[in-house]
Formats: C-alpha cells, sequence, structure tokens
C-alpha cells in the first residue's frame, strides 16, 4: 500500500453527543474503550498520529481524523495535544495550509511544504467541531483561516465544463496546461457543507455538489477509481496513478454515507463490487472496469466500510459491521471508527449485527 507517496516531490444529527449509551452499544463495547485503544496504537503523547506502515511518517490527513475523532470522543486533552502539534509542525506554510507530511528519521522532517487538500478539510472540520466540543472559539478562527486558504488555492474549475468547481489534489502538482489530476476520495461532502456554513462563503459547497455530479457520472460507468485526470474531452484514467478503486478510493462509499448520499450511484457500485469478497475479507483493489477484486484484506476497517455500504445501498435491517480489532494499523482502524460514527448518525436501521 502506497498511499500518497504520488506527493513527494511534487509542487442529519449534530455528531456532537455521540459519546454516550447509543454510541457505545452501537459500538458493542464502551466508545471510550475503542477511543484509549485507538490512542494507545496510534497517538504519541505529544500529539503525533503515527502511521506505522508508512515509514512511522504523521501526516495533515492523520492529524485531521485523529482531532475530529477526539471531538466526537469528547477527549479535551489529545485534541489539544492534536491540535498543539498539528500547528508546531505541520503549519509552517506562508499561508493557513498545512504541509503535507512529517518524517521522524530524516534530516529534514518536512522535505515537502505542498499541502493535502484532504487533510486540511479535515483539519478545519475537526477544528470546528473542537470548538463546539470544547467551547474553544480560538480554534473556530483557526478552522475558518484553513478553510478559507483551501478555497482560495485548491478550487479549479472542470475542463470539461467551466464553472463547475472540484477540489484539487494540492495547490500545486495536479494542474497541467490541458488537464486537471483529481482524487475523488478526497471530498467529504459533510465536511465541505460545514465549512462552507461557518465562513459563509457558498464556494465549498458548490465544490460538493459539482463533485457529486462528477462521482454520478464515473458510476454510471464502473467504479469510481483512486484518481482521475479531467480534459475538455471529459473525465479519464490519470496518468501515472492509480486507475483502480483502491486504498484511497474504498474512503468513497464511507464518506458518501456519513454525508446522507445513501442513493448515491457510486454507493451502490462499491457495494456490489464489495460484496463480492470472500467471506472475513473485504476488496481493497477493486478494478473500476470490471469490478474485479484484485486484492483482499482482512483487517476490520475495511470490512466496516463494505458492511455499511451494502446497507446504505440495499437498505434492511442491520448491517456486518464487525467489532472493532485493536490490532489494525492507523488506516483502516480509524476508518473502522468512522463507520462506527456514520453509522450511528445516518443509518441507525443499519445497526452491527
Amino acid at each position: 500500500m502506497k498511499r500518497r507517496s504520488f506527493l513527494t516531490g511534487t509542487a442529519g444529527a449534530a455528531l456532537m453527543g455521540l459519546s454516550g449509551p447509543a454510541l457505545a452499544d452501537t459500538m458493542r463495547e464502551p466508545a471510550n474503550a475503542l477511543w484509549q485503544a485507538w490512542k494507545t496504537a496510534h497517538l504519541d503523547f505529544s500529539g503525533r498520529v503515527i502511521d506505522a506502515p508508512q515509514n512511522n511518517a504523521s501526516h495533515s490527513e492523520g492529524q485531521g481524523y485523529g482531532m475530529l475523532l477526539a471531538a466526537e470522543f469528547g477527549d479535551a486533552d489529545a485534541f489539544r495535544r492534536m491540535a498543539d502539534w498539528t500547528h508546531a509542525n505541520l503549519a509552517i506554510r506562508t499561508d493557513n495550509l498545512l504541509a503535507w507530511r512529517w518524517l521522524p528519521d530524516t534530516p529534514v522532517r518536512v522535505p515537502d511544504l505542498n499541502n493535502a487538500s484532504d487533510g486540511d478539510l479535515f483539519y478545519a472540520w475537526a477544528l470546528l467541531r473542537g470548538a463546539e466540543r470544547f467551547d474553544t472559539p480560538q480554534w473556530r478562527a483557526r478552522a475558518i483561516a484553513v478553510a478559507e486558504d483551501l478555497t482560495r488555492k485548491c478550487i479549479a474549475s472542470r475542463p470539461d465544463r467551466p464553472g463547475a468547481p472540484i477540489l484539487l489534489p494540492a495547490e500545486t502538482g495536479f494542474v497541467m496546461d490541458d488537464a486537471i489530476v483529481f482524487n475523488p476520495s478526497y471530498i467529504m461532502p459533510r465536511a465541505l457543507r460545514a465549512l462552507s456554513a461557518a465562513t459563509g462563503d457558498t464556494q465549498l459547497s458548490r465544490v460538493a455538489s459539482s463533485c457529486l455530479d462528477l462521482m454520478a457520472e464515473i458510476a454510471r460507468s464502473g467504479l469510481v477509481p483512486d484518481w482521475l485526470q479531467l480534459t475538455v474531452a471529459g473525465p479519464r484514467p490519470a496518468e501515472g496513478f492509480s486507475r483502480h478503486t483502491g486504498y484511497e478510493a474504498i474512503r468513497i462509499p464511507l464518506f458518501l454515507a456519513w454525508s446522507g448520499e445513501y442513493q448515491h450511484p457510486a454507493i451502490l457500485r462499491a457495494a456490489n463490487a464489495m460484496a463480492r469478497a470472500p467471506q472475513g475479507h473485504a476488496g481493497t483493489v477493486i478494478d473500476a472496469n470490471t469490478g474485479e477484486i484484485l486484492e483482499f484484506s482482512a483487517d476490520a476497517g475495511y470490512r466496516a466500510i463494505a458492511a455499511i455500504a451494502g446497507c446504505a445501498a440495499h437498505g434492511g435491517m442491520g448491517a456486518a459491521i464487525p467489532p472493532f480489532a485493536r490490532n489494525q494499523p492507523y488506516y483502516p482502524a480509524t476508518l473502522h471508527l468512522f463507520t462506527m460514527l456514520a453509522q450511528t448518525e445516518m443509518l441507525p436501521s443499519c445497526r452491527p449485527i
């Protein structure tokens, strides 16, 4: 799994209040025990979220993900430590966006100052949620500053549909003379809408709508892949990037379900493809054209996404969301907790069975 290596060298009900009896019941264990397990495995006391399989690196994505979880589990101390570490070590650009990666074992800890827009999006959303949960206005101010710079530096128009905005993967490195490289999994509609409302600027909300339309367009003929190249002739596979539905795009059905987009065709495509995996496994790399599963994983977090995608797409009562597994790597463990939060809030009929 080579998530994010591409950047090297390139320029319903509120979530608040979920940590309680309802959330604990849905998660099958006391909510605090699951959060403590995640912290023990993936959070350094300094506030750095560690992605062990990626050379123990830390990313703006991981910091934003961890802060969002801390807000939802009501852990003010962990939230503060993550926010402080992120501000000190990644908020080192001349704007309010974050450098995308921090390396623990290199002479230069941040060799690339380019940002990752999904990391900035989740970081700003987490700050917004933390400000509400912990009554800390300065975090809301920081969230708005990040969102404003994300709007200013990371939005472009589709080449084939001028005026239809999309979110660039980063400020630099993805816009060419005749095309834009786009990552559909960077789109979290709920976060975009929340930040749009907080700033009073409709652009991020328009990005959510436009990108949902783009994903629906792709899903009419196949799965939404990790990467696309947007040209004046329309979307096509991105040259030099993953054309499969893999470790990036596995987030798409989760983010759509969490945003209330239950009937989006991308969820149905993903659910039908994921259902082909052998029992006890999830398809983590799928041929975007044929739906053939190319790689499998037994990690519970990926199986949780497959379960909620199937329930969201096809309805019914109950979903085969597995119990949280403490021995998972950072990425599936985090997505597992996200899935449980999304189910509790947005899909009560998809209770784990």
